[in-house]
């Protein structure tokens, strides 16, 4: 009888796929034919392209969700972020500037995921050597500049966004061109330190939201691929010689999140060598200033993960998912111990016994990394990053939230020694009622322990 049972509900399930493919096939083929009656009006000169260009308001994004193509196409991320969040997905407008290894699939995702408006930017072209990372070229697109190839393979996966793509080098003069028309985010997939520096700079002082990459090359590692603020990058020269420009020239010492490894290049740039097989100087060969003529050692998949992390983060801003990127605390074991052995010691000569310590040093490590970050439940934002975090245990201790409830995970907080001392001398009521902010934070916190713990 189960048996029996077991084979209907199969037989349920693929009637119920085959229903759901027809209709979507006829959907397309009613597509097709409207496109194919678009198409030879406009050869006849009945009607022009220009409408399609000109629906720049949010409404019309917001209603491509009312197609029924559009909507199946997006149905899994309609499962995931719910109706009215993907309508903020596919109502908003990202530019994303260089369209390599990082960038292409950085691109891609967002057009996949549905974002209603894409602007495409890269001054180059398509050559073999690219091939191992793009994300849609082929050999026949070789030579092709690269915007140009990426709007053709995209209008074939999504044709309702709207794309328009500009073989164009940023650059101060070309700054207006790309980044008017108030993009919801810009992704900066750029190698050069100079564009790079001055595209940063420019998206600072516009207020627009950015999200940069660093080296994606030279690297095998991608559990050590991380996103944080520029100020946390390590290990990576780009990141290092950006920040260094920024706060020398503009004035910015942070603020801008990055994606990046934390492990150390494998590999470095060959001699170059010029026809003749001598090594020469590399920048007699350059087409445009300041960019280079090596090629970097890169493993495709690298770069590959990059732009999908960039599109992951992306999107889940534009549909205001909050998601807790994994912070870049470079504690080890040790630290953690010394953490745990620390509260107990204060437990004992604060209270005459560690009994209502309910923390291990897992435990310990999970409040400390994920939910203080590694710094003072008083730093909103990272002062100590990179090994400033390793000294920074030194003078950090975990107390109770509420010293009427025990040491659990969800009631110690990490406070320097001066700021644990003040703590303990009031009581919660007392900080509710002083520092609303401070106490409403790190209550939303908490919550958050007790949530993942189940409690």
């Amino acid at each position: 009888m189960d048996r029996a049972k077991y084979v209907a509900l199969l037989g349920a399930g693929a009637l119920l796929g085959s229903v759901s493919t027809i209709f979507v096939l006829k959907l397309l083929q009613r597509r097709g034919a409207q496109q194919w009656s678009k198409n030879t009006a406009e050869l006849n000169g009945m009607e022009g392209c220009t409408a399609t260009h000109k629906r720049n308001d949010k409404v019309a994004n917001e209603d491509l969700l009312n197609d029924d193509i559009v909507s199946e196409h997006l149905t899994r991320n309609i499962q995931f972020f719910g109706f009215e969040s993907q309508r903020k997905v596919t109502a908003s407008y990202v530019v994303v500037i260089g369209l390599g290894g990082v960038g292409s699939h950085a691109a891609s995702l967002l057009l996949r995921s549905g974002v209603g408006k894409l602007l495409l930017v890269d001054f180059d072209q398509v050559s073999l050597s690219s091939l191992n990372r793009h994300a849609v070229a082929t050999r026949a697109d070789v030579g092709i500049p690269k915007a140009l190839c990426l709007k053709e393979h995209f209008l074939s996966i999504f044709p309702e966004c709207q794309i328009d793509a500009k073989v164009l080098l940023y650059d101060a003069s070309s700054e207006e061109e790309i980044l008017s028309g108030h993009p919801d985010f810009v992704l900066d997939c750029i190698d050069n330190i100079d564009t790079k520096v001055a595209l940063l700079a420019a998206c600072a002082r516009r207020g627009l939201k950015v999200l940069s990459a660093t080296g994606a090359g030279a690297r095998a590692d991608p559990t050590r691929i991380r996103i944080a603020d520029l100020r946390e990058s390590t290990n990576d020269p780009l990141s290092r010689a950006v920040r260094h420009r920024l706060r020398k020239d503009h004035g910015i010492e942070g603020g801008i999140p990055v994606v990046f490894s934390l492990e150390k290049p494998k590999v470095k740039l060959l001699p170059f060598k010029g026809p003749s097989g001598e090594e020469e100087n590399p920048s007699d060969y350059q087409i445009v200033p300041g960019f280079r003529v090596r090629i970097i050692p890169v493993l495709g998949s690298i770069p590959a993960i990059f732009g999908q992390v960039m599109a992951s983060y992306v999107v889940t801003q534009l549909a205001e998912l909050q998601v807790q990127t994994e912070p870049v605390v470079n504690f080890d074991m040790d630290h953690y111990h010394t953490l745990h052995q620390r509260l107990i010691e204060h437990e004992e000569s604060l209270y005459g016994s560690a009994v209502h310590v309910q923390v291990d040093v897992e435990e310990v490590m999970y409040i400390a990394k994920e939910l203080w970050h590694g710094r003072s439940a008083r730093e909103q934002f990272a002062k100590d990053v990179g090994r400033g975090m390793w000294r920074s245990v030194n003078e950090l201790m975990l107390v109770r939230w509420d010293c009427t409830k025990p040491a659990s995970v969800s009631n110690l907080i990490l406070l320097k020694f001066k700021e644990a001392d003040e703590h303990e001398s009031r009581t919660i009521d007392d900080i509710k009622k002083e520092e609303p902010e401070f106490y409403n934070r790190v209550t939303s916190v908490l919550k958050r322990a007790e949530l993942d713990f189940g409690l």
